[in-house]
């Protein structure tokens, strides 16, 4: 898993333990109910990753030999609808990017972060960790290490590649051997957090006047569905997002009813 996952899980664990008045090998499964109902202002998907990270400590603890059964197994998850992500327009995208004042070096690396978020559709940590060493733009692709720390190359386009060249121009200095490789530096010369690209997103989408809840991975989900409805295959789509299963990828066959009403009446027999 990525060092985020890990994160994550382990801080539902450890607060999940804060929150038990027992050790691990006395917790019931009444005890898991409690502390979600407890919880019931997160999400039904916050809550089903909770019990996840729960029922994977607890099958650690099986393994040991530390307990015989796991608790987890008697808790329902939460029934978790279809999740049907946001998406921008190209028009919106568009905005977003036009919308960035190029004139500072800042400037031309958040425009850069868009045009590579939107034309490679990478996850905010690829994007974070995103080496000069990665960047095969006179082959047409950047080499990207994700998820599990699994290899993909996927195809970047001219004006995604212009934007990350005019940027690298006037990088600033790394700050160290560690930051030299890294594409995308804060003004101290150190790795661009995760949160200052949130924040950076956030605030182009007021300037671009983009009323929606925007994040990093909106661009990944606005570029997979952009390809879908523009008839990309599938599996093709799969590869360049890096998902393992077919069936995540297959999110993005949503299309909106416009869509759907005028491809109907353009194949129907009887049109």
């Amino acid at each position: 898993m990525s060092r985020n996952t890990v994160a994550s899980y382990c801080s539902d664990v450890e607060k999940f333990m804060e929150a038990v008045p027992c050790s691990p090998e006395l917790v019931k499964p009444e005890d898991m109910e409690q502390y979600l109902q407890s919880r019931n202002g997160l999400s039904k998907r916050s809550q089903a990753r909770i019990l996840s990270s729960l029922r994977s400590f607890f099958s650690w603890l099986v393994i040991e030999g530390t307990i015989s059964d796991n608790p987890c197994d008697k808790v329902d998850s939460p029934k978790l609808g279809r999740y049907l992500p946001g998406v921008l327009s190209l028009e919106e995208v568009e905005a977003m990017i036009a919308s960035v004042d190029t004139s500072t070096w800042q400037g031309l690396r958040d425009r850069a972060i868009l045009e590579i978020l939107y034309g490679c559709g990478l996850r905010v940590s690829e994007a974070v960790e995103l080496k000069i060493s990665c960047l095969y733009f006179d082959k047409g692709f950047v080499r990207i290490i994700g998820k599990g720390n699994k290899e993909r190359l996927v195809p970047v386009g001219e004006m995604a590649a212009d934007a990350v060249n005019a940027y690298l121009e006037r990088r600033p200095e790394p700050y160290d051997s560690k930051s030299d490789d890294l594409v995308f530096l804060n003004r101290f010369g150190r790795s661009l957090s995760r949160q200052s690209m949130f924040k950076m997103i956030k605030t182009q989408a007021l300037i671009a006047d983009v009323r929606k809840e925007i994040s990093p991975h909106t661009f990944r989900h606005s570029f997979a569905t952009h390809l879908v409805e523009n008839g990309a295959d599938l599996r093709m789509v799969q590869q360049m997002l890096g998902h393992e299963s077919l069936s995540t990828t297959e999110i993005y066959t949503h299309v909106d009813s416009t869509t759907w009403q005028q491809v109907v009446l353009e194949h129907h027999p009887r049109r």
